[in-house]
C-alpha cells in the first residue's frame, strides 16, 4: 500500500495537518511554518486522490483516516496533534477516535460529527467543463471556469491544483473522476457511537454555517472534552481568512 505524501517542517512534536476537499498540503504551508517556529515536527499531508499522492478508486472516511495511520506507522510517529480543516476535520475526527492512543490533542476546523447533504455540485461541474487538454495556461481556465463559479477566490483555490503533465498539457493533481463520483462520502459522518475522549478544539468562522449552535450537542457527544471558538471575520476557509487569529486560538491549545 502506497504511503501519503508529505511535506514536513520543523523538529520536535509532531503536528499532523490534513486539508479539505479538492485541496492539498500546500494550503497550509504558511500556517504549518508557523508552528514549526515554535518547536513543532508538521507533517502537511496529501490525502489520497489530492496534492501529490496515490490516485485510488476506493475513497472514504474509514479509507482516509487507515491512511494516516499508516503514514504514522512508516515515519514512526508516536502520539501527535492532528488538526483537520473540513474533510480533512472529519477524517481527524474519526482518526482519533479509532486511535485515541495516537492523538495527543484534535483540532477540527470548521466542519461538525454530523452528515452534509452534497453541495460542492457547481464545483464539480465546472472542474468537468474545463476542456484541460486544450487549456494552455491558468488564465484561460480561470476564465472558462467563472461561468460555474462566481468566487475568484474558491476559482484560484481550485487551480492551484493545475501542473503540467508535460510539456503543453495541463491536468489536474486531484483525481477529479473518482471524486466527482464519490460526492456523498464527502458529506459522510464518524459513527453514531464513535467518541474521544482527549483534549479537542473545534474552530468555526463566524461566516460560515458550517457548526450552527444546534451542533454543540453533538459535538459533545462524540468529543466530551471538545471546546468550540469562533474565528471573526472568517467564513469556511477561516485559517485562510483570518489566519491570526486561527493561529492564536490553535497554537494556544496545543501548548
Amino acid at each position: 500500500m502506497p504511503v501519503l505524501h508529505s511535506n514536513i517542517l520543523g523538529e520536535g512534536q509532531p503536528i499532523i495537518i490534513l486539508h479539505g476537499f479538492l485541496g492539498m498540503s500546500d494550503n497550509w504551508k504558511s500556517m504549518g511554518s508557523k508552528y514549526a517556529e515554535e518547536g513543532f515536527e508538521v507533517h502537511l499531508l496529501d490525502l489520497r486522490n489530492h496534492g501529490k499522492s496515490f490516485h485510488s478508486s476506493e475513497f472514504n472516511y474509514d479509507l482516509l483516516a487507515e491512511d494516516v495511520k499508516q503514514y504514522m506507522d512508516y515515519h514512526h510517529l508516536g502520539e501527535a496533534t492532528i488538526l483537520g480543516h473540513s474533510m480533512g476535520g472529519k477524517t481527524a475526527m474519526l482518526f482519533a477516535c479509532r486511535y485515541p492512543q495516537f492523538t495527543r490533542k484534535l483540532i477540527v476546523a470548521d466542519i461538525a460529527p454530523k452528515f452534509y447533504p452534497p453541495h460542492h455540485q457547481d464545483i464539480i461541474n465546472g472542474l468537468n467543463s474545463l476542456d484541460i487538454k486544450n487549456i494552455s495556461s491558468r488564465n484561460d481556465a480561470d476564465e472558462q471556469l467563472s461561468t460555474y463559479i462566481k468566487n475568484v477566490g474558491i476559482r484560484q483555490f481550485l487551480l492551484k491544483n493545475l501542473y503540467w503533465e508535460e510539456k503543453g498539457v495541463l491536468g489536474f493533481r486531484f483525481n477529479l473522476e473518482v471524486l466527482s463520483g464519490k460526492m456523498e462520502e464527502i458529506g459522510e459522518n464518524i459513527g453514531s457511537t464513535d467518541t474521544y475522549n482527549g483534549p479537542t478544539l473545534f474552530l468555526r468562522g463566524d461566516r460560515s454555517e458550517y457548526i450552527t449552535p444546534d451542533d454543540l450537542a453533538v459535538i459533545k457527544r462524540h468529543f466530551p472534552m471538545a471546546t468550540v471558538e469562533t474565528i471573526e471575520k472568517a467564513g469556511h476557509w477561516l485559517h485562510a481568512e483570518n489566519p491570526s487569529q486561527f493561529y492564536e486560538k490553535s497554537i494556544q491549545f496545543i501548548k
